[in-house]
């Protein structure tokens, strides 16, 4: 008796104490629940989450509700095992109600499915000089970007809020799958082939992502981070900024994630005491073509993007070479 009752409470227990941690990860946005959604594509992505995960929270909870009573009930009570318990015949309308409730279920999520799967995917219409193209690429390890005016960044995607920012995926090594969880549902970047996504900022903010694709040893690093800004402000950092930091953005984006952000060396050998990283040819050669593990990071570099590596590397990560021994 004693060992029936502690399994009766197992039962209740478990999954009392399971909808509480959810409901805790839930209100803490603690991976059981999409992030704060920022664009209105992600607003329909995040609704339908909800339908269904309301459908499935109740289906879950009337079954493990049902259990226990059934359990509870029909328990021995003190009979001997060899004791034939009453039998349960079928039931017609029960049978109907559990056959016809799932396909009704399933019938709602579909439709709802389908009626948002357009407002995810279709682009809306801009008006003139509302929309904002942009070109994507993956790298072993890292995101660049490609804006109208011929400006690139690394790392960090620069918006202004209110406009519909179009998106062209592509890769030139290996499959990456680009995702901002707050402004839309992942699209893959796949060597060969051109991919299209879209977001529109509703606020000014930094919103956060990660390859969703494992891409190799460093897929970890492979951060993602879209900076919404006014108008005003955007403009502002394409004419300058975006030039002015490209050096910093390449070593800290790309070269730092190997070789540290000091250059110190880590899983690539120290840079700070390598002549080779003040010398043009040198630099340009090992990042177009890679060496040894190095993958060709730099491969379809602009000479600005060259020169502004080796400004920065002169300027902020080399400290002379290291004094040999004997």
């Amino acid at each position: 008796m004693p060992a029936l009752v502690a399994r009766v409470l197992a039962l209740i227990l478990v999954p009392a104490v399971a909808l509480a941690t959810a409901s805790v990860a839930a209100a803490a946005n603690g991976g059981f629940t999409p992030q704060h959604a920022h664009s209105p594509n992600a607003h329909h992505i995040n609704s339908t989450y909800y339908l269904i995960f309301g459908f499935t929270a109740a289906v879950f909870v009337i079954v493990e509700t049902t259990l226990v009573v059934f359990v509870w009930k029909y328990r021995s009570r003190g009979r001997s095992r060899e004791v034939e318990g009453s039998q349960v015949h079928g039931n017609t309308r029960l049978e109907l109600i559990w056959t016809v409730a799932p396909a009704i279920i399933l019938c709602i999520i579909g439709l709802f499915v389908f009626w948002q799967l357009p407002k995810i995917s279709d682009v809306p219409a801009a008006s003139a000089g509302n929309r904002l193209d942009i070109t994507v690429e993956g790298h072993q390890f890292y995101w660049q970007f490609d804006y109208p005016n011929g400006a690139r960044s690394i790392g960090d995607l620069h918006v202004p809020t209110g406009t519909v920012v179009y998106l062209t995926i592509t890769s030139p090594d290996v499959a990456h799958s680009w995702w901002i969880p707050q402004l839309g549902g992942k699209t893959d970047a796949i060597p060969g082939r051109t991919n299209h996504t879209w977001f529109t900022a509703d606020r000014v903010g930094t919103y956060t992502g990660q390859c969703a694709e494992f891409c190799g040893l460093y897929h970890e690093a492979m951060h993602a981070t879209v900076i919404a800004t006014s108008d005003a402000d955007y403009q502002t950092w394409l004419a300058g900024a975006a030039h002015s930091e490209l050096g910093r953005t390449e070593f800290q984006g790309v070269c730092a994630t190997c070789h540290g952000m000091q250059g110190q060396g880590d899983y690539g050998p120290a840079l700070a005491t390598n002549p080779i990283v003040t010398q043009a040819a040198g630099l340009e050669a090992i990042v177009r073509n890679g060496r040894n593990k190095m993958p060709p990071v730099g491969k379809s570099w602009t000479k600005e993007q060259m020169d502004a590596l080796l400004a920065y590397l002169k300027k902020n990560v080399y400290t002379g070479a290291a004094a040999s021994g004997g």
